[in-house]
């Protein structure tokens, strides 16, 4: 029976992307007849859990990490350094006996730690490149230290001992191709969506703030590789020279959601600001709202693909896209949505913004069951999940030195 050691962050019921997908392939692999060992973090107690999916089997790991402070750097990186090295402790045995090691983009810079440890262990080493660190870090930053240019060096050396890479996308092909990894080690594995949504599903209530309006719901993280500069240029101009039909609802965490709620309230503009819903309710939050917002850096492309993006174009709600066509972002929801119902701006283009939010005032309603959304009792209940796991909540690339929380399906 092959022995696989499966790493990640986060794992369920803590809230993390790629927590959720990790425990959802690590099933899939041990009901294919493999014995898989899958290690990942928790905010509580750490526990250890076994199923017998299938044929083979499965035992989930969970190591206690503790909260950090995302704003300070030094403790971000100690984080970091401690968090690993207690995961790979834990799991030393299963290291030891496994046949292959797929390890994650997060936590971030596992790849330092394993690739020498693997020089003495000799396994099969797989790398699913969730988030490109430190390409995220210094995307951040703008500029690139000698000290992290070196230790980018380091880290284009320690991608050579990978036997393998897992990617999300094709642009993150494209990223690993432009450093010299060879094609033959480069496999492309998507995400799926994480929910189900069926069609007779009911959706939540509207909050009484956006009554009356057309809703563009922005849900998850809003962190430092979502532009947020270019939609607040277009949405001023849609209400301040347009329409000013669609009102934005965030139900968001990260540095962005909050200086796009400000902004839009020092300006008097319609907004609503909740925190991410739980888990149960995400698919029904997924169909609430007339059209969703998605948006990405230019200087993101590649090293991070918003998992966000399967759970809006399952929705088949339109979808105002704010990035570059480059990202596999474009190629997802062109895939899946009908043109008419999918909108792109390109990033620094706000009347594009205003263009594509006109033409979602013009869709006809929408709604889930006979187009009519929950009762209004349901709208405080829907919004009372608040993650506490993190001081600054802000997932992948600005995650770097450490993790932060985010919606399945909805992250980076």
């Amino acid at each position: 029976m092959h022995r696989l050691v499966y790493l990640c962050d986060w794992l369920p019921p803590d809230f993390g992307a790629v927590g959720q997908y990790s425990l959802l392939f690590a099933r899939e692999r041990a009901s294919g007849g493999e014995d898989v060992v899958l290690g990942g973090l928790a905010s509580g107690p750490g526990s250890i859990e076994e199923e017998r999916p299938g044929s083979g089997r499965l035992r989930i790991v969970r190591v206690q990490a503790p909260v950090y402070d995302k704003g300070n750097l030094k403790a971000r990186a100690l984080w970091t350094l401690r968090t690993n090295t207690r995961l790979l402790w834990q799991l030393r045995r299963a290291l030891a006996e496994a046949d292959e090691i797929l390890f994650t983009g997060s936590p971030p810079f596992l790849l330092h730690f394993l690739a020498p440890l693997n020089a003495l262990l000799g396994r099969e080493l797989t790398y699913r490149i969730t988030d490109f660190h430190p390409e995220c870090l210094m995307a951040e930053l703008g500029r690139v230290p000698p000290a992290l240019e070196a230790f980018y060096r380091l880290t284009l050396a320690l991608r050579k001992r990978v036997s393998t890479f897992e990617v999300l996308g094709k642009d993150q092909r494209t990223r690993l191709l432009e450093i010299g990894i060879e094609p033959e080690r480069i496999r492309l594995k998507r995400d799926p969506s994480p929910v189900s949504l069926a069609p007779d599903l009911e959706p939540l209530p509207l909050p009484p703030a956006l009554a009356g309006k057309k809703v563009l719901l922005y849900s998850g993280n809003f962190g430092v590789a979502h532009d947020h500069e270019t939609f607040l240029a277009g949405y001023r101009l849609h209400h301040r020279q347009g329409s000013g039909r669609v009102a934005l609802w965030l139900n968001a965490t990260g540095k962005k959601a909050d200086q796009v709620e400000q902004a839009l309230r020092a300006e008097g503009l319609p907004v609503h600001r909740s925190q991410p819903v739980a888990l149960a309710l995400l698919p029904r939050l997924l169909m609430t709202p007339d059209a969703h917002l998605i948006t990405l850096r230019d200087e993101f492309v590649g090293f991070v693909l918003p998992s966000k993006v399967y759970g809006c174009r399952e929705s088949g709600r339109p979808v105002l896209y704010v990035g570059s066509e480059r990202s596999d972002v474009a190629l997802l929801l062109r895939e899946a949505l009908a043109p008419e119902a999918y909108h792109r701006a390109s990033v620094g283009d706000g009347p594009a913004v205003a263009r594509a939010l006109e033409a979602i005032a013009e869709e006809p309603p929408l709604g889930g069951a006979g187009g009519v959304r929950g009762s209004a009792a349901e709208t405080a209940a829907s919004t009372v999940f608040v993650d506490t796991r993190v001081k600054d909540s802000q997932k992948g690339c600005n995650s770097a030195l450490g993790p932060a929380p985010a919606r399945p399906g909805e992250g980076e």
